[in-house]
């Protein structure tokens, strides 16, 4: 058994290192299988499938962050539009606060054997495109900090399916964080500012304005991060670290409130829906046609900061009653000379590829894109990028960005232990800026 469990181990050290369709594996969130959609990681509620189902859909907008005093493990579902059952197993990866892979081995991490299968699905119920819905709880792990999800092919160990990122936290140090305007006059109806405090008592560390790496996250997005921060004070006294930064590291772009349309019936138009197209095989939804919003005042509006719900009005079960929609997106506005435009959003993992360039339509002289999505509320976004070398990418080149906008942030506070080999995040703090409710 010990000589299988090495040579299983060594045979998926080579996944991690072996070429991927032409680039190595990375440790992102990303989906390789072109016939899987819909990969949701969130914090589970209830271990019941009838329980499962009756849940609140909004419980996936949560990010994939635990506790690991609290004992809530993390839910993982996806779906196979290849309408074939098809065998997938899971493995962790431990990471280091910067998403490298660490060189911790599999036993210091985890409590049994890293190599789970995935055994629970159901079929879709009466949808015009079939596929299975599968689900997986994961195994708990022993350290606080970052990990991969990789789900592979049974059959063919090198196929990775998809990859998602979680962390697990202790707060071992205390965290007191504010979010407020910018403190750069020029800045101040643009921008969005962190301030926090690191109260460290009762922790070992050795040296603390060096040891702590300070992440903040805006919105569940690891596109919008800024790292690197430094301590503005040092109380030795107090055991206390302050960030006041007058750099403006501790600043970014407030963005705008995401646009957002309903699919979660097609039986009518739902808000936001201007047409829908009942196909025989599949059905066809267009979206309101969209224009530019950087130009003009803020406008308070309800939105989910970039993520979507899946859900079904009829049946209630967004997990297997939800079919798959051609959504057809428009954006009005002349073409854009040395640009690419996006549609993006959490659906899309906020990556910028083909399944969501937008191509111009000279006869609409507007830009489209059609892409496949699971019924739900969707919230998104418009995004240009350069198509000079190196690109630049300006999501606030269509939505403007303003310090009013409502966003959600969280601070991360790594350390690696005396004598630890990997680093560990010792204090996780979410908080709200002009929030509403």
């Amino acid at each position: 058994m010990r000589v299988l469990a090495r040579l299983s181990a060594v045979l998926f050290l080579g996944i991690l290192t072996a070429p991927l369709r032409g680039q190595q594996l990375e440790t992102i969130d990303h989906i390789y299988d072109p016939k899987v959609e819909t990969v949701l990681l969130f914090p589970q509620v209830s271990a019941n499938q009838l329980d499962r189902n009756a849940a609140s859909p909004s419980l996936t907008l949560n990010p994939p962050v635990i506790s690991l005093d609290e004992q809530v493990p993390l839910q993982l579902e996806f779906d196979d539009l290849t309408a074939n059952y098809r065998s997938f197993r899971a493995r962790l990866v431990h990471c280091n606060a910067d998403w490298q892979r660490s060189i911790l081995n599999d036993i210091e991490f985890t409590y049994e054997y890293n190599d789970s299968p995935i055994t629970e699905y159901q079929n879709s119920i009466n949808t015009k495109i079939p596929y299975y819905h599968y689900w997986f709880t994961l195994p708990r792990v022993k350290l606080p900090g970052n990990y991969l999800l990789v789900v592979y092919d049974e059959r063919n160990r090198n196929n990775i399916i998809f990859t998602r990122r979680f962390s697990t936290y202790q707060n071992r140090v205390t965290v007191a964080a504010e979010a407020r305007f910018s403190s750069d006059p020029s800045r101040q109806f643009s921008d969005q500012q962190i301030d926090l405090n690191i109260n460290y008592r009762g922790y070992q560390v050795i040296s603390p304005q060096d040891d702590f790496k300070v992440v903040i996250r805006q919105n569940y997005r690891d596109d919008r991060v800024l790292r690197g921060l430094r301590p503005t004070n040092v109380q030795a006294f107090d055991q206390t670290l302050e960030y006041r930064l007058i750099d403006l590291s501790n600043t970014m772009p407030g963005g705008n409130e995401f646009r957002f349309f309903d699919t979660r019936t097609v039986l009518s138009r739902a808000n936001y829906i201007d047409r829908i197209d009942r196909l025989a095989d599949r059905n066809v939804v267009y979206v309101q046609v969209d224009r530019s919003r950087n130009q003009g005042p803020y406008i308070q509006s309800d939105d989910f900061n970039g993520q979507f719900v899946i859900d079904h009005r009829e049946t209630g079960n967004g997990a297997t009653g939800a079919d798959y929609i051609e959504t057809v997106f428009t954006l009005k506005t002349p073409e854009i000379q040395g640009w690419d435009v996006y549609v993006n959003g959490a659906f899309n993992f906020w990556q910028l590829n083909d399944r969501n360039r937008m191509t111009f339509d000279a006869l609409l002289g507007a830009y489209r894109a059609s892409i496949l999505l699971k019924q739900g509320v969707y919230n998104y976004d418009y995004i240009g990028k350069t198509t000079g070398s190196p690109p630049k990418v300006d999501e606030h080149f269509m939505e403007g960005s303003y310090s009013s906008t409502e966003n959600d942030y969280e601070v991360f506070v790594y350390h690696r232990p005396p004598a630890s080999r990997a680093d560990q995040l010792i204090a996780y703090r979410k908080i709200g800026l002009n929030k509403r409710k």
